[in-house]
């Protein structure tokens, strides 16, 4: 299930599979500019970074949003008719790729409004569901998910940490389960060591994240 599949940094993922599309990128070491689609789960620098979108797009690279970013994404010089702006609780099906859109919010910190619009994303390929929960905690709406893959934050301060994350990955049992979100700006590779060792053993857990410099 996690071939072709890289988590880059922080919470930056490529996925070469259907498509080469990537999830927040980040930090992203080159030009590569290879993306069909790139997905944005929200605003804050490490996951709506021009900088590196401009690494990763190409003359046709589909641009997937949330509604509050399409003005900096026009004004940016991104074209009109390549960018997708979606909500939470969204179902669409974009170059014959189907994807849902989950809230990612806080519930007993500040960070991610719910009232922002924020969103994680469940794309499905060949009959998979991969969910990037995006910056968020446990909310009612992701502890009802139904995925195959999860990619979920286990750093803490902004998001929710190992000790809550696993608690997530337990009680909606994805086959497999990806600790980001750590090793730069917030959490420790430990962090999702300590995840792994708390997640139930018939899921299996996967760290992909590069070692960071």
């Amino acid at each position: 299930m996690l071939e072709n599949i890289e988590v880059l940094y922080h919470s930056s993922i490529r996925f070469n599979k259907e498509k080469v599309f990537y999830i927040d990128p980040f930090k992203i070491d080159k030009n590569y500019n290879d993306a069909d689609i790139i997905f944005i789960t929200h605003d804050h620098y490490d996951h709506y970074s021009e900088e590196d979108i401009d690494k990763v797009i190409k003359q046709d690279t589909i641009i997937i949003a949330p509604e509050e970013l399409f003005t900096k994404l026009l004004k940016k010089g991104y074209k009109r008719e390549n960018i997708i702006t979606i909500e939470p609780g969204e179902k669409h099906s974009i170059e014959g790729i189907n994807f849902e859109t989950i809230p990612a919010y806080n519930v007993n910190k500040q960070f991610h409004p719910k009232e922002n619009g924020w969103v994680g994303y469940i794309i499905e390929l060949k009959g998979i569901r991969y969910y990037i929960t995006g910056d968020t905690d446990i909310t009612a709406e992701n502890r009802k998910v139904k995925c195959d893959v999860i990619f979920v934050p286990v750093g803490g301060t902004y998001t929710m940490n190992f000790e809550e994350a696993s608690q997530l990955v337990n009680e909606i049992r994805p086959k497999v389960a990806v600790p980001i979100h750590y090793g730069s700006i917030v959490g420790t590779k430990q962090d999702a060591v300590r995840f792994t060792e708390l997640v139930d053993s018939e899921i299996k857990c996967e760290i992909l994240m590069k070692e960071n410099d």
